[in-house]
């Protein structure tokens, strides 16, 4: 294979790895309430706001700026409002797919509704950012593989990569809130992450191409997390708020700054 294919394939595998080790956090909450977890459900909607500005739109805009023909800001306003549209769109069909199933068994579950939707909007989220990562690697090619280019390559995926220590625990922390044990909680927010490096290689090969198409990929993941943060995960940790009202709230600030920051720090 082509060498800066493998670098690619290697710096997104080491990304996934980060969101594997964020995932794992969950392994520290043995038996948890709904009070002592509302606040790491709050982190997570932080998280997911955060980075769909600074891992997201911010980077959308500016590759928008360079490649492409239509105004910056028609582009990233197109692709999020198809994301959050999509999402929309697979809330309503497994709503639908879950009262046909009440019918037979039951009254619909709406927790692993709400569970399938953060799973899959986290999912959305990695896919341009390993796009992202396969780009920078791509891009040495045509570039002479220089040491300065070959420098901001790294630090693109080591940014995105720390990124995802906290996009790790935003899926596994909540799943745990919903009763699911440590170790599905694990594989299934570690596999959130599973996506980065097929599309870090898809990324690199047709570098060109996934140019024009990686702001609207990265606009419209953002709008599937804004959906998600908004409808689902903040409504869901202010449950408890009537006996500690700024409880999940100050969790909704921290995992904001703390995705802020990461996203800031490492440009």
């Amino acid at each position: 294979m082509n060498p800066f294919v493998l670098a690619a394939l290697a710096a997104t595998l080491g990304t996934y790895l980060v969101t594997a080790l964020g995932a794992a956090t969950v392994v520290f909450f043995k038996s948890p309430t709904p009070k002592a977890l509302n606040p790491l459900l709050g982190f997570a909607a932080g998280v997911m706001i955060a980075a769909s500005f600074w891992s997201l739109l911010e980077p959308a805009i500016e590759r928008a700026e360079v490649a492409a023909q239509l105004p910056p800001a028609c582009i990233v306003t197109v692709g999020f409002l198809l994301g959050a549209v999509f999402l929309w769109g697979c809330d309503k069909a497994v709503c639908c797919a879950r009262r046909r199933a009440g019918r037979a068994q039951g009254a619909p579950n709406e927790r692993q509704n709400r569970i399938l939707l953060l799973v899959l909007s986290i999912t959305l989220h990695n896919i341009p950012e390993g796009l992202a990562v396969g780009v920078a690697f791509g891009a040495l090619q045509n570039g002479g593989g220089t040491k300065e280019a070959l420098a901001g390559a790294i630090s693109v995926a080591v940014g995105i990569g720390l990124q995802n220590f906290p996009e790790g625990a935003a899926v596994s922390l909540p799943l745990r809130r919903e009763g699911w044990s440590r170790g599905k909680s694990f594989l299934v927010g570690q596999a959130s992450g599973m996506v980065e490096p097929a599309a870090g290689v898809v990324g690199a090969l047709l570098v060109v191409c996934t140019e024009a198409v990686l702001p609207y990929a990265l606009a419209f993941a953002a709008g599937a997390m804004i959906l998600v943060a908004v409808h689902e995960l903040i409504p869901e940790c202010q449950r408890e708020r009537a006996s500690k009202p700024y409880f999940a709230t100050a969790g909704i600030l921290l995992g904001f700054a703390v995705m802020m920051l990461l996203d800031v720090l490492l440009g």
